[in-house]
């Protein structure tokens, strides 16, 4: 760790963090936060994935979709309208929207082939948006100025990794570039979690060998056909079976590679004082 302690981290000039954990725990508040300070740089995976590495197949499937009316293809054909997504920060909806649910294609869904296809684009997305954080390391204080810098990752980020491997070459190069910082949810934020995700399920990405055994297990379990399935109805039964799999994924990228911090704790952060506090606790804890 390039901190080894948590004197290491409070008196560092300049302060580089990686925080990973599931979807709503704080990783994007806390980096927010951060951003509007203007001392910290904010490098959103997600953010790098729709615009820089996703970004034509974003378009081109909506420019598809678009073709199917007349009087829009008529338009594109002749170049007189542009189709293009609307990536933000805080609005991140067409990168999910395109990776979509498999399943009846009357209600949304994508054929299975389709859909890992998609799946296997967006971990080469996302692989290579993580390889880029060195780059923009250099970036934000050449280019910007800024001092400090967090990386914002994407929940599926342990889903490539074996942090079991001492040589795994992503967790190397970004342990040696910043302080990897897992928020770590409890039994209620898990439950918090799946309800919220219940009322409004979203598009995830999937470790391959976890699709293709959750995507068996639930059409044996419904005695499903591929195109009879409710694309809603399968992400819903799939998510919680993800987050007991990505826990003790998250765990070991955290005692192997960097620390641990409680959702509880960083729910109290409120300005960046507090979050370097935060931080200081968690090197605390594991030294």
């Amino acid at each position: 760790m390039i901190y080894q302690t948590a004197s290491d981290w409070t008196n560092a000039a300049q302060k580089r963090v990686l925080i990973f954990a599931m979807s709503g725990l704080g990783k994007t508040y806390a980096s927010n936060m951060l951003r509007e300070t203007r001392s910290w740089f904010h490098y959103s995976i997600d953010y790098r994935i729709g615009t820089r590495y996703m970004g034509e197949f974003i378009a081109d499937n909506a420019k598809a979709e678009a073709m199917k009316v007349p009087f829009l293809r008529e338009l594109l054909m002749s170049d007189s309208i542009h189709i293009g997504s609307n990536i933000t920060f805080d609005n991140l909806e067409p990168v999910s929207t395109y990776l979509g649910k498999p399943g009846d294609p009357s209600k949304g869904g994508l054929p299975m082939d389709e859909y890992q296809r998609r799946q296997e684009q967006f971990k080469r997305a996302e692989l290579d948006a993580l390889r880029d954080t060195p780059y923009f390391i250099d970036r934000a204080q050449a280019l910007y100025g800024y001092p400090n810098f967090v990386c914002d990752t994407g929940g599926s980020i342990c889903e490539w990794v074996d942090a079991n491997d001492p040589h795994d070459p992503l967790l190397k190069m970004l342990s040696d570039n910043a302080l990897m910082v897992w928020i770590k949810g409890s039994d209620d934020h898990t439950a918090d979690l799946v309800a919220r995700f219940d009322k409004a399920p979203k598009p995830m990405a999937y470790q391959p060998e976890f699709l293709v055994k959750a995507w068996r297990d639930y059409l044996s379990e419904n005695k499903a056909q591929e195109g009879d399935v409710d694309p809603d109805s399968f992400i819903r039964w799939t998510y919680a079976r993800a987050l007991a799999h990505r826990q003790p994924r998250y765990s070991d990228m955290a005692k192997n590679w960097g620390i641990t911090v409680d959702a509880s704790d960083m729910a109290t952060v409120r300005d960046e004082a507090d979050f370097i506090a935060v931080v200081a606790m968690g090197l605390e804890a594991r030294t």
